[in-house]
């Protein structure tokens, strides 16, 4: 928590749930979609800091799915995002809103984070990368996500 105030709530099982995420299930405007096939949905949670990313991040784990990613989108929901991987970079070229990007290695370990990285930009490229998880601008904050942090995919 920064400066005392709490930026989580409680869902129906008692589980914190980042604000925006609350947000996120009541407007329901989500990547479910790319290029022509459709992205398996999985929730990406923070189990020691009990804290829910997302729960709709597309996983982008086929060449088409990497290969279109957020290009050609208008903006994404607090709670929505993309997996990336296999990856070691991302770069934001033609998109037209920031996002955020945190770098994760195989066990899912945060390495690497950038808030609101803005459009005709490209992430550092690091060996110790293993996928990328691109979010909504703000997430990063809201959900307190820094480097060391343990992150668990529930599909």
């Amino acid at each position: 928590m920064r400066g005392g105030t709490s930026l989580c709530g409680q869902n129906a099982a008692g589980v914190n749930v980042c604000l925006a995420e609350l947000y996120a299930r009541e407007n329901q405007r989500c990547l479910t979609r790319v290029g022509r096939g459709s992205m398996k949905l999985v929730t990406v949670t923070i189990p020691e800091k009990a804290v829910t990313v997302g729960s709709r991040i597309g996983l982008a784990d086929t060449s088409l799915s990497r290969l279109f990613g957020l290009l050609g989108k208008r903006g994404l929901d607090p709670g929505c995002g993309i997996l990336i991987r296999p990856s070691s970079s991302v770069h934001t070229f033609g998109m037209s809103f920031p996002i955020d990007v945190v770098a994760l290695d195989r066990d899912l370990r945060v390495l690497k984070v950038w808030p609101k990285l803005v459009p005709w930009r490209v992430t550092s490229i690091s060996l110790k990368t293993w996928s990328m998880l691109e979010l909504a601008p703000g997430q990063i904050e809201a959900c307190r996500i820094e480097p060391g942090d343990q992150l668990s995919i529930q599909e």
